[in-house]
């Protein structure tokens, strides 16, 4: 049964979800992980390696993945979703990590990032142009970051002028996931730099269009089966009836939908983790030294024993933060908290990974180094952890003023 008929047979009330237990998944829950396990486990883990090695886009995976309704996880069933909550989006998106760190990547950054956002923000044409065919396993691209411009999205240069029923926007826009192979693109633009925050707007614009061009496809350390590109604007012509919400929005826009973001970037980074935990775990258990599997002397045990536990309180924080992400109220503090607890996890215990595994942890013959390579990526996008820290201080010292 694919997901898609299982979210036609299995539809609980939100209410239920906000009230699961967190020591368990709620049974629809469990059932799609189930089926993103079996998927991962069949088509997935067995080419992460070559994925990574060629730098490979895992195009018959994501078509799949398309067909089992896991690229519209947060999207309405009137545009072809499975209409499915934040939850159900970390869920899945730890399962496909755990396969693939780069697929992971593509997954969380296409469902957070691309179709829900135009989902939530955008108008029954854009939706019917923009998303409807992206449901399926056509790919989105969101264009935020530029090459001075990251975590002070104010000093935003790229521009879109206004002339007659169209705005003209030129600019690089930079780190954008799958500008490769994305057919459409949420650009950010400051229509009044002056203005800072308050002009910038988000554009639909197809792709291939004019005066768009794709830069270099960066050579990363890891996610290497998810491409990373610039998008370079030359005097390219937007109408205005794709500007994405009112001139000006764009800024909040892009702030809330990245609370998203940190749920999905903090459910890539469990799977990375939870993979390289399964890796030490199993070498461990066959290693043999000193007459015994390694698992047996302490100095193991108790390595073991704390990454199982960082990940296990990271996998908490990232479930409850993916269940307030659906509340009416911003969950900007529990996101950034599940995002640096699941990164800096991940790190941990793919570091440890490798110190388990010794030798064998540092060659390509294990997937402990590619873990390694992918983890860390999390602790970087999304806004860096170190901005992430400040936005969990703004919240609690606001509560108490």
């Amino acid at each position: 049964m694919t997901w898609r008929k299982i979210t036609t047979v299995l539809k609980c009330p939100q209410q239920l979800v906000r009230n699961f237990s967190l020591h368990k998944l709620p049974e629809e829950h469990l059932m799609l992980q189930k089926t993103c396990r079996n998927f991962v486990e069949a088509e997935l883990k067995p080419l992460a390696a070559q994925l990574d090695k060629e730098h490979k886009f895992p195009a018959e995976q994501i078509k799949k993945m398309g067909e089992l309704g896991l690229l519209s996880i947060n999207v309405s069933e009137k545009w072809g979703g499975s209409e499915q909550d934040t939850l159900a989006m970390a869920v899945a998106v730890e399962e496909i990590a755990r396969g693939c760190g780069g697929t992971g990547t593509i997954t969380s950054v296409h469902n957070c990032l691309y179709v829900n956002l135009i989902d939530r923000c955008g108008t029954d044409e854009q939706k019917e142009k923009f998303l409807r065919p992206f449901t399926k396993g056509t790919l989105g691209c969101f264009a935020l970051s530029e090459p001075d411009a990251g975590s002070d999205v104010g000093s935003m240069a790229t521009t879109a002028v206004k002339d007659g029923n169209t705005y003209v926007l030129n600019g690089t826009k930079s780190w954008v996931t799958s500008g490769t192979e994305g057919k459409a693109a949420v650009v950010f633009a400051t229509v009044d730099k002056k203005l800072k925050h308050r002009g910038i707007t988000g554009f639909l614009i197809p792709m291939p269009t004019p005066g768009l061009s794709l830069g270099k496809k960066e050579d990363k350390l890891g996610i290497r089966a998810s491409s990373t590109c610039n998008l370079i604007l030359e005097d390219v012509r937007v109408p205005i009836e794709n500007v994405l919400g009112n001139p000006g929005d764009g800024f909040k826009m892009a702030m809330m939908q990245l609370d998203k973001a940190r749920v999905g970037i903090a459910a890539q980074a469990l799977g990375i983790a939870q993979s390289a935990l399964e890796v030490a775990m199993e070498y461990s258990g066959q290693r043999k030294a000193f007459g015994q599997p390694i698992c047996n002397l302490q100095a193991v045990k108790l390595r073991l024993g704390e990454m199982a536990l960082r990940l296990e309180a990271a996998r908490l924080l990232v479930w409850r933060a993916a269940v307030l992400c659906d509340e009416p109220q911003r969950s900007t503090k529990e996101s950034s908290m599940a995002k640096v607890a699941a990164s800096e996890a991940a790190t941990f215990v793919s570091h440890s990974a490798i110190q388990i595994l010794g030798g064998m942890g540092y060659v390509t013959d294990m997937p402990a180094e590619r873990h390694y390579r992918d983890a860390r990526i999390t602790e970087i996008y999304a806004g860096v952890n170190d901005v992430q820290r400040q936005l969990i201080a703004d919240a609690i010292l606001k509560d108490i003023q």
